[in-house]
C-alpha cells in the first residue's frame, strides 16, 4: 500500500462533502498538473489510502482519511464545454486528464495543522513541508502516515469512522 496526501479547497470540495456524497465515494477530478497526472495514471492504486488536506484555508491542514477504490481512468471534466475544467485538447483517444475515485474513511476530531506539520523534525522531508511545493497531490512515506496518524493528532482513539 502507497500513502498520500490529497489537496482541495474547503469551498470547493470539502471531507464533509466527501462524507455526503452517495456511498461517501467520489471522483477526484479537476487535475490539471502534468506530474499530478503521472501520479495518478501511473503510481496511485487501489487500496492506497491518502489524507484529505484542506488547503486555502485558515487554518490549513489534514483533515481526515480516504481510500482509493478506483485506479485511474480519464477525467471527463476535461471533455465538458461547460466544466471549469474542460480542456479543449482532451479527446476520447488522448484523454490527456485522469481520476481516480476515492472513498471517505475517517474525519479527524480536530485538523492536523500545516504548522504542526512543518514544526515536526521527523516531517522536515516531506513535500507539504517544503517551500514552494504546490502539488495537488504528493506522496507520503509510511513513516511520516505513522508518525502524522500516532505522535500529532491528540487521542486518536477519538477518530469517528463513518460507515461505508
Amino acid at each position: 500500500m502507497n500513502y498520500w496526501l490529497f489537496k482541495s479547497e474547503p469551498e470547493t470540495f470539502s471531507i464533509d462533502h466527501l462524507m455526503q456524497t452517495p456511498k461517501q465515494t467520489e471522483p477526484w477530478d479537476g487535475i490539471r498538473n502534468y506530474q499530478v497526472r503521472n501520479l495518478l495514471r501511473d503510481q496511485i492504486q487501489l487500496g492506497d489510502q491518502a489524507f484529505f488536506y484542506h488547503s486555502n484555508c485558515t487554518p490549513p491542514g489534514i483533515v481526515g482519511i480516504m481510500e482509493i477504490v478506483k485506479t485511474a481512468y480519464p477525467d471527463l471534466s476535461a471533455r465538458n464545454p461547460a466544466s471549469a475544467y474542460y480542456d479543449p485538447k482532451a479527446t476520447s483517444d488522448n484523454p490527456r486528464w485522469y481520476t481516480v475515485d476515492v472513498h471517505f474513511l475517517k474525519k479527524f476530531p480536530r485538523i492536523i495543522t500545516l504548522q504542526e506539520i512543518k514544526q515536526h523534525p521527523a516531517l522536515q522531508n516531506m513535500p507539504l513541508a517544503r517551500k514552494g511545493n504546490r502539488l495537488s497531490i504528493t506522496p507520503i512515506t509510511q513513516e511520516e502516515w505513522q508518525i502524522l496518524l500516532t505522535r500529532i493528532p491528540d487521542k486518536l482513539n477519538a477518530i469517528s469512522v463513518m460507515p461505508a
